[in-house]
């Protein structure tokens, strides 16, 4: 109890940092893992498998939104509870969490197994790369269950109060995917199936390390025999406020698959592979601020929940400028280091020299993505499911994809138009967050005065 209540009473950066720290340092080794996998699959298996890993994303993408649509909601609902002290409700949460991630995780494992190859196909899958994103993306669905498991009980150990322990269970299972990885792939000669056995692995490892945190009957929050049985109240109020985020990684996996499509159809497979490249750059590094905003959230729902606003503000403030800070970083690196950071993943000069373009203009925004994706979060922490749907949709729906479709036929050359809708949609989305903020920041002066 006392774990959970220095959300309340503690200083804010000193808890921002005691929660991000261990998040960011797992969400790093996390991201670090999927740029290891890209070099060891580029390397080991050629430019058209790198391709192939880049079409397969937004279906592993679209999986994980069924995860955040559970453990993202059940967390940030765990943290207000904890905050309102309704502790009995906390622990039908953790219950809950797992039941809904069985239930969701099946359908999704079922429906993406008998219907793979049009999927892919439909995600930008040529002739050429079809066969490896096949082979990479069967292993993963039958790993589905894991996984989901997986994330949803590392955002409950967080607003639980355990941030330590979800990074360990993180970077145990980063440890192992980067060993297995070169073990499957190139001793074993397994290719891409060997990666993507490499994660299942990793992950079933990672629950098993999990758990056993939830079994200790001295936790506030663990398991017990009357938590299993869906509550209605608990799972429509966790599945609305993780409605954000999933319908976020929704519209992402829909913008990343009209944009290979466009790129299929105005560059081809290299130009596919070259966004997979950037991707990784970005990923990267915006996993940190990921790391930062699970930092906060359960900071600003705990204040929320017991009507402390200015700490949820403060939390809210000190994130942004953080994130702010960690893109600079991508803007470097993206405009004055392209050629650099391309190399790393291929040493196919025909991909480098078509990297280097589009990189610079995708990273031309950076420095304002961090608040965007910030702001987003501070609306899911405090259970605004409303607004943080609507900020989730504002890039990704509204903005971008209508870019996407038009830019081309602007453009002198059809292909720079695909990509610079992106940053203009990422400047667009900033604005948009901005303006909601700004009426939020007053709503919370009123509350404050009454």
């Amino acid at each position: 109890m006392n774990r959970t209540a220095e959300f309340g009473t503690a200083p804010v950066h000193k808890l921002l940092w005691k929660y991000a720290l261990p998040a960011i340092i797992a969400m790093t080794a996390s991201s670090l893992y999927n740029i290891v996998d890209s070099i060891y699959i580029g390397h080991g298996c050629g430019a058209l498998a790198l391709g192939a890993l880049t079409v397969a994303k937004p279906f592993m993408d679209i999986c994980a939104a069924f995860g955040s649509l559970v453990g993202v909601g059940a967390s940030s609902l765990l943290a207000i509870y904890l905050g309102e002290r309704d502790y009995q409700r906390a622990n039908m949460v953790l219950g809950n969490v797992i039941v809904l991630n069985v239930i969701l995780s099946a359908v999704v494992m079922a429906v993406g197994l008998i219907w793979l190859d049009p999927i892919l196909t439909a995600f930008g899958a040529s002739e050429d790369t079809l066969a490896y994103a096949h082979e990479y993306m069967e292993i993963i669905l039958y790993g589905n269950i894991l996984t989901h498991i997986y994330f949803g009980l590392n955002s409950m150990l967080r607003s639980a109060g355990h941030p330590r322990f979800s990074m360990t269970a993180t970077i145990v299972a980063v440890t192992i995917n980067i060993i297995l990885d070169p073990i499957f792939i190139f001793w074993l000669e397994m290719g891409v199936r060997g990666a993507a056995l490499a994660t299942v692995i990793s992950q079933a490892v990672a629950v098993v390390w999990q758990i056993t945190r939830f079994f200790d009957k001295e936790e506030l929050v663990h398991f017990h025999k009357d938590i299993w049985v869906l509550d209605k109240h608990i799972t429509k109020r966790a599945l609305s406020i993780g409605m954000a985020p999933f319908l976020y990684n929704i519209a992402h996996c829909v913008v990343v698959i009209i944009i290979n499509n466009q790129l299929k159809h105005y560059g081809g497979d290299f130009a596919i592979a070259s966004y997979g490249v950037i991707n990784r750059l970005t990923f990267v590094f915006a996993m940190i601020i990921m790391g930062l905003n699970q930092g906060m959230q359960p900071i600003a729902g705990y204040n929320y929940g017991a009507r402390k606003y200015d700490r949820v503000m403060r939390s809210f403030y000190l994130t942004s400028i953080y994130a702010t800070a960690v893109m600079a970083v991508v803007f470097v690196l993206g405009e004055f280091f392209p050629d650099w950071v391309t190399r790393v993943f291929t040493h196919d000069e025909v991909l480098i020299s078509g990297t280097i373009r589009p990189m610079r203009i995708i990273c031309s925004t950076m420095l304002i993505i961090g608040f965007q994706m910030v702001a987003g979060n501070l609306f899911t922490s405090i259970g605004m499911a409303g607004k943080s749907i609507f900020l989730s949709l504002t890039r990704q729906v509204l903005y971008l994809i209508p870019l996407l479709l038009v830019m081309p036929g602007l453009m002198t050359d059809p292909l720079d138009g695909v990509w610079w809708a992106i940053p203009i949609s990422d400047t667009i989305a900033a604005l948009t967050a901005a303006v909601m903020l700004w009426f939020q920041i007053r709503n919370f002066g009123k509350k404050t005065e009454t």
